[in-house]
């Protein structure tokens, strides 16, 4: 039988979707969708490249998501992301209905976490999966901008 992968190999796949963000000089964060053990969506910050507020890591890869599996809803999948979602991001999982996110570093500024039942109710909620490496790619990009 063969091992399935675990947390923090999919969330090192995230982190080299931050990377690319990084290297694009966008908020370093990333995020990958799973189904079935297998990734079926990728996506980074991209609100600079296409001056859209709403081109956070986890909207990507919902969209990339929902046209991969030819529906809305992501229920039994688990989005991956490297940083605690923020309220927007946690908005569109809820509708999505997916049933896990795991992230990264814990966002005390802008996290979702801080509200109440702003996940959908059957979504399971981890974090800090390989937190310090996640949240320090955060901070070295913001100490550049310094």
């Amino acid at each position: 039988m063969i091992k399935p992968f675990d947390d923090e190999y999919f969330m090192r796949k995230a982190l080299e979707e931050a990377q690319k963000a990084y290297t694009l000089d966008e908020v370093p964060i990333g995020a990958v969708i799973v189904a079935n053990n297998t990734i079926i969506a990728k996506g980074h910050n991209l609100t600079e490249q296409l001056n859209d507020v709403t081109a956070h890591a986890e909207m990507q890869s919902i969209t990339a998501a929902a046209e991969n599996l030819g529906g809305k809803y992501l229920k039994k999948c688990t989005l991956y992301v490297t940083m605690e979602p923020c309220v927007m991001c946690a908005g569109a999982l809820n509708w999505s209905q997916i049933s896990k996110v795991v992230f990264g570093a814990k966002d005390e500024k802008r996290g979702a976490l801080r509200y109440e039942n702003i996940f959908h109710p059957t979504t399971e909620i981890v974090g800090g999966v390989l937190a310090e490496e996640c949240g320090e790619l955060v901070k070295v990009f913001f100490r550049s901008k310094r």
